[in-house]
């Protein structure tokens, strides 16, 4: 009943003022739509400081997996032997989990206890 009602309320309009009155419904929900999209949050990958992971691999990891230039490597990879961990990069979550988990594997391949971790800060 409530359609047949809208029906004949519309009889009235013209084909124009039906359209118009769509086209500014259209207009809201875009506008609605635009206000939900956010940035996705970033995660940082931290890598920790141990005794038993050699330097070069470090160095190494950060080259293949984070994509860094060797000297920047080079620079991380002494602030982590200095410090207790360091920030290997920041990415979305599922790029930050990825990096984390492929150094991970990579380390213990290679027998080597590395702690790789992503975390939202």
């Amino acid at each position: 009943m409530y359609f047949a009602d809208a029906i004949k309320g519309m009889e009235g309009l013209g084909a124009r003022e039906i359209k118009g009155e769509k086209m500014a419904a259209k207009e809201q929900v875009r506008e609605q739509t635009k206000e939900r999209i956010r940035t996705p949050r970033q995660y940082q990958v931290l890598i920790y400081n141990d005794d038993f992971t050699p330097m070069d691999f470090v160095v190494e990891l950060l080259i293949q997996i984070f994509d860094k230039d060797p000297d920047s490597a080079f620079a991380l990879m002494m602030s982590i032997h200095k410090g207790s961990y360091a920030v290997a990069g920041t990415y979305p979550r599922d790029i930050a989990m990825t990096k984390a988990m492929d150094s991970v594997q990579w380390a213990r391949e290679e027998g080597y206890p590395l702690k790789v971790e992503a975390v939202c800060r």
